[in-house]
């Protein structure tokens, strides 16, 4: 693989990466604040850093036999999905399932990781609500462990180092010890906008009584008692095959989506646009232009709601005014990155680009149009 260049924009001298503590460097941006060139990437050459350390892993046994009852329940959670259970039951699982996906791409991930956009405390608390319905760690934790794997994405500091291979970044980094490098980054994260948020605290405080009762004890017991579903489809149903499906999605953004697909904008680093995971994970599976530019409230280029699901719902807390400060990036600056990095599979920068078909031309519609 060639080296990034590691010439900043409208500059000919090269900047070194600077020697973090610990051993990793900073091989990904989080914020705006962390790039060093105009068009959203560090300057210097860090293509050498992403590696992972050879060592044993030191498996965690709990983990593997808890994660392991999951999918087999979830496995008989499938059948009964689509063989037995009620048709209440089903679409009660897919609104738990939508709900919870919400919590993390729009609360844990874009909202607090990233700090893409602002939002008012209704909607804080719901985002929270929705969060712990999904069951993937307080969003204090998940936004952690999320800022550190983007600042050293694919070194030994990243959570799930995808250098470590598929099975490593899609569930074994959950069935071993973290790396050294993981907890060391972490502590140096900063993290007081979190710590200043009263509702993402209230839900670290008290996450060992939310999490079991809406994740667990209500998705079994409303089904129950609601419209007199059995226990067996209850449990295995709306809350272990749910909650499995909603763990394997989020972790396939973190396997799938960072060696599949085309790398339009920056082809040096593993994260790929991934449709299938994006689909999946209403709209988070556009991951190259997200570890380019990951401050963008829609996690990609283009607004299309039936690919991105999240950036819809974040628009319309938008214009009820729930959600403001939307952040995204400029057609110039995507435009300077792709010519710079990308690996050629971009499409057209929009209307008037040349590469723009003419029949796309001449049926679009254009709507309250004025003569010039």
């Amino acid at each position: 693989m060639p080296p990034r260049s590691t010439t900043v924009a409208n500059n000919d001298e090269p900047l070194d990466t600077t020697e973090l503590a610990g051993g990793s460097k900073q091989t990904g941006v989080l914020f705006e604040a962390d790039a060093d060139t105009a068009d959203g990437a560090l300057a210097a050459d860090i293509t050498q850093f992403k590696k992972a350390e050879k060592r044993k892993l030191k498996l965690v046994w709990r983990n593997i036999i808890l994660f392991g009852y999951l999918h087999l329940a979830a496995l008989y959670g499938g059948y009964l999905f689509f063989a037995k259970a009620k048709w209440a039951t089903v679409f009660f699982s897919i609104f738990l399932y939508s709900i919870g996906v919400l919590g993390i791409t729009a609360g844990a991930h874009r909202l607090y990781a990233h700090r893409s956009y602002k939002a008012k405390w209704p909607l804080r608390l719901i985002l929270m609500i929705f969060n712990t319905i999904a069951f993937q760690d307080a969003a204090y934790h998940w936004a952690r462990d999320h800022r550190v794997h983007h600042k050293y994405s694919e070194t030994d500091a990243d959570p799930h180092n995808a250098t470590r291979g598929f099975f490593f970044s899609h569930i074994g980094w959950l069935l071993c010890k973290k790396h050294p490098e993981v907890k060391a980054k972490g502590k140096g994260v900063d993290l007081s906008d979190l710590k200043a948020d009263p509702i993402i605290m209230f839900q670290k405080k008290y996450y060992l009584i939310l999490m079991p009762i809406l994740c667990f004890i209500l998705p079994t017991m409303i089904p129950m008692y609601g419209w007199n579903e059995s226990f067996m489809n209850s449990w295995f149903v709306a809350t272990m095959f749910r909650w499995c499906f909603i763990l394997n999605i989020t972790w396939l953004v973190n396997s799938a989506a960072h060696k599949f697909g085309g790398k339009p904008y920056d082809k040096y680093i593993n994260p790929a646009e991934n449709k299938s995971v994006a689909i999946l994970a209403f709209g988070e599976g556009w991951h190259n232009y997200h570890h380019v530019f990951p401050w963008d409230y829609k996690t990609a280029e283009f607004g299309n709601y039936s690919m991105n699901m999240t950036t819809g719902f974040i628009d319309f807390f938008a214009k009820i005014g729930w959600a403001y400060d939307l952040k995204t990036v400029s057609a110039d600056i995507i435009k300077k990155r792709v010519k710079r990095t990308g690996d050629g599979s971009h499409a057209t920068w929009g209307w008037g680009d040349k590469d723009q078909p003419k029949d796309e031309i001449d049926n679009a519609i254009i709507i309250n149009k004025k003569d010039e």
